[in-house]
């Protein structure tokens, strides 16, 4: 993959423009700006493979994509953005899921280019149908799985801080980064409130439960002050902020202690598990979505395929289930 921190050599002007306005304008996240990025070198490595001069002894990695002009992309047709796909599928072995992402990219690329700056007239993804993915329920945790874990989380020299952490992650669904991006700030222990920084800098206002409150103040009794960022709520052991690697690797020893490693169940698993058990408990689904701060009820609804397939899985396990009576014949 292209190294990002080399887009200004690498690519044209209108793509570094482009990163620029993802990052800036859009606030999208690092994440998302690093795929992007990668999916659109590749495309354009592959339109300049197929439509402009490349020395037949160039490997497909080593082609130049810094000299590709506008027009270029001017006049592209959807037959070209379908070959592409095509291309990754079948050479490159990319999934439907890794296929959809790179179709995103080049929808959202070609909107800036059209729409935002009018450096192209015509937009060739205008008319892209994108590629059909199964829907896959998530992995989440039942209520005694969790409750293991947060037994098997109060062990150990930084017990409070750990125990915390789970609990947030099981209470409040939170993303990974959004933990690791608290501040003491963020809490408001008199309202029971507490501010999370979401995807694309969004912020959003929680509400915390007695359990967490519970967990936050024993944890904050026993924190060091931390010398290098003291604004920070969860430190690590040189008093820095914690990192997403080492919250990750405390998700992971929790569950080993718990007996459910090797399940690949992770952070976002928690969200997931969160999220599950309170719509099972009543929750409705608008009120998830602002909770888990998802941008539309479509990726909260997952939720409510979870309990259909429990419904089911439930009508099944019945031990009368398969069990048909024939017919009698009737008598004359």
């Amino acid at each position: 993959m292209s190294n990002i921190n080399n887009i200004s050599i690498e690519c044209p002007y209108y793509i570094n423009e482009y990163i620029t306005y993802l990052r800036v304008i859009k606030g999208s996240s690092e994440r998302t700006v690093q795929a992007y990025y990668g999916d659109i070198c590749l495309f354009l490595k592959y339109i300049k493979m197929i439509k402009l001069s490349v020395p037949s002894d160039t490997l497909f990695e080593d082609i130049i994509i810094s000299d590709i002009p506008i027009e270029t992309l001017d006049n592209l047709s959807l037959t070209d953005i379908y070959g592409f796909l095509n291309y990754v599928s079948k050479d490159r072995e990319n999934s439907s899921v890794t296929r959809a992402r790179k179709a995103s990219a080049l929808r959202s690329l070609f909107k800036y280019l059209t729409t935002k700056t009018s450096y192209i007239k015509k937009n060739p993804v205008k008319d892209l149908e994108m590629p059909s993915l199964k829907k896959r329920l998530p992995h989440f945790l039942t209520l005694e799985q969790s409750l293991e874990m947060l037994k098997n989380s109060s062990s150990g020299d930084n017990s409070e801080r750990d125990y915390c952490i789970i609990t947030l992650f099981l209470n409040c669904g939170m993303r990974l980064s959004e933990l690791v991006g608290m501040n003491i700030q963020s809490i408001n222990f008199k309202d029971r409130t507490l501010k999370l920084l979401g995807k694309g800098n969004k912020e959003r206002m929680i509400y915390l439960n007695d359990a967490c409150i519970d967990a936050l103040k024993k944890y904050i009794n026993s924190r060091e002050q931390p010398q290098n960022e003291p604004n920070a709520l969860f430190i690590s052991r040189n008093g820095k902020r914690i990192s997403k690697r080492r919250v990750q690797q405390i998700v992971e020893d929790t569950l080993k202690a718990s007996g459910l490693d090797g399940q690949g169940l992770s952070t976002h698993k928690l969200r997931h598990t969160a999220a599950t058990l309170m719509y099972r408990n009543g929750v409705d689904t608008l009120v998830l979505k602002d909770l888990l701060g998802h941008q539309s009820i479509a990726t909260t609804e997952i939720y409510t395929h979870i309990s259909d397939e429990n419904l089911k899985q439930a009508a099944e396990s019945s031990p009368l289930s398969r069990v048909i009576m024939n017919k009698k014949p009737e008598e004359d």
